[in-house]
């Protein structure tokens, strides 16, 4: 299910950790000013307003936010949803680490980090019904 308002098609969106991290502001925020994402990335990771302003900018350029000016300040919202970016960031991941073989990827997973007997009984019938159920 998409937000309203995200974009319908499916982009290729790879995005650094910072730029998550702000994503996800705006995501549980909705539409925010400049200021208000420098507030909360400062509170958390330290980040200067400067800082989020350009990495703001830089993701309006590529489309993956769009800007509305109010007066002197500029407020942002998600054009992409965090599923979106979630999809194409694991389809990167799975093309360039594991040459697009899911199976050498869930294999990964199971074999490096710990997952107890329930998860993987979900996780059987999770594709037990086709493996798509909350996005």
């Amino acid at each position: 299910m998409q937000a309203a308002g995200m974009a319908e098609e499916s982009r290729d969106v790879v995005l650094s950790d910072l730029q998550i991290a702000l994503m996800r502001v705006l995501w549980a925020r909705g539409e925010c000013s400049t200021a208000e994402v420098a507030e909360v990335l400062a509170q958390s990771r330290g980040i200067k307003h400067t800082t989020v302003a350009t990495m703001l900018t830089r993701l309006e350029k590529r489309g993956v936010v769009a800007l509305r000016r109010d007066a002197r300040q500029v407020h942002y919202r998600a054009l992409v949803s965090e599923s979106e970016v979630r999809r194409s960031m694991v389809a990167e991941l799975l093309g360039s680490l594991f040459g697009g073989d899911a199976r050498a990827l869930v294999s990964h997973l199971v074999d490096e980090a710990e997952i107890a007997p329930g998860d993987l009984e979900k996780l059987r019938k999770r594709l037990a019904k086709g493996g798509r159920e909350h996005d």
